[in-house]
């Protein structure tokens, strides 16, 4: 931890620092307290800070601290994602309109400048990427939409929107018998995607979470909603979307529920789906009442069995 005290004036010193710590990816947990994982990378890049601080009149000390009472290591972590999840969404936001530009205006031109603008988006999600220190909900989306601007800038048709070159189609017996692997604190697209492949898929899949930065899959895994995955975002499409489609599993309420997540997990309103705030309820409630990514799963299978029941028995 970072503890300061910046003097009033010169007013820059203040702002400046601010940034310093922004791009450290510190959060602060209280006014002019500041953490970073404990790691000797932290440690180093918070003491040239402490200099600058000390340099500009301020006063400074690094502490390294365990939490007792008052916010639990949980809660910090949770201070870190959601500070990266809006680092995510805003670059996320940024990649869809130049997806319109491009789609609106596909000549010669326009398409040099969206090269030079997904040069700038990629560069910000690698600085992000460094400072996602517990693996925030969002960086899946937002590779699978850098990715699908790479498609069309080679002038790939997106518009048929293919799983993926690498693995296209698979039958269920492919998919049966393997360990599925994603990333701890799983949300609405995972449990959903976990709820998939036990339902649809193979109903004896384990799963097994991991922290996803750099994991390398052992024989007989397969990734899903992660980095590298061979099940994860394509383009504007969420994991059980791809998933969906790569074991061709045609039903209309398991499309609906495609719908559904896509809205919560992309936050784009692209089906404009109703059941979409009351769905979010539920999966946010489920996520705070359960740390235990098993029991996430297994408590949200519930909601999707019922859902699954709604939209099969409807009409039309």
């Amino acid at each position: 931890m970072l503890i300061h005290q910046i003097p009033a004036k010169p007013a820059y010193l203040r702002v400046k620092i601010w940034r310093r710590l922004q791009a450290l990816g510190a959060v602060a947990v209280k006014n002019a307290v500041y953490a970073l994982p404990a790691n000797d990378q932290a440690q180093e890049d918070f003491e040239w800070v402490l200099k600058e601080i000390c340099e500009g009149g301020g006063e400074a000390m690094i502490c390294e601290a365990r939490m007792i009472d008052g916010l639990s290591d949980h809660e910090v972590r949770a201070l870190f994602n959601a500070a990266r999840e809006d680092d995510y969404d805003l670059l996320a936001k940024g990649a869809r309109a130049l997806a319109d530009a491009l789609r609106e205006d596909p000549a010669p031109s326009a398409k040099a400048d969206a090269k030079a603008q997904l040069a700038k988006l990629k560069t910000r999600a690698g600085q992000i990427l460094a400072i996602d220190f517990f693996g925030a909900n969002g960086r899946e989306s937002l590779d699978g939409l850098l990715a699908g601007l790479e498609k069309d800038l080679r002038e790939v048709d997106s518009a048929a929107q293919p799983v993926s070159s690498e693995h296209g189609h698979r039958s269920l017996r492919d998919l049966s018998g393997r360990i599925w692997v994603t990333r701890r604190g799983v949300h609405v697209d995972r449990i959903a995607s976990a709820w998939l492949i036990r339902k649809f898929i193979d109903p004896a899949a384990q799963f097994k979470f991991v922290t996803g930065r750099g994991y390398e899959p052992e024989a007989n895994e397969l990734r899903f909603d992660m980095f590298d995955a061979e099940f994860t975002h394509i383009g504007d499409r969420c994991t059980f979307e791809v998933l969906l489609a790569a074991a061709s599993l045609e039903d209309k309420a398991l499309t609906a529920i495609a719908e559904i997540v896509h809205d919560i997990d992309l936050k784009d309103a692209k089906f404009g789906r109703e059941e979409v705030g009351g769905v979010k309820t539920l999966i946010a409630g489920l996520v705070i009442a359960h740390k235990d990514d098993l029991e996430r799963i297994a408590k949200g299978a519930a909601i999707f069995d019922n859902l699954y029941e709604f939209f099969r028995k409807q009409r039309g």
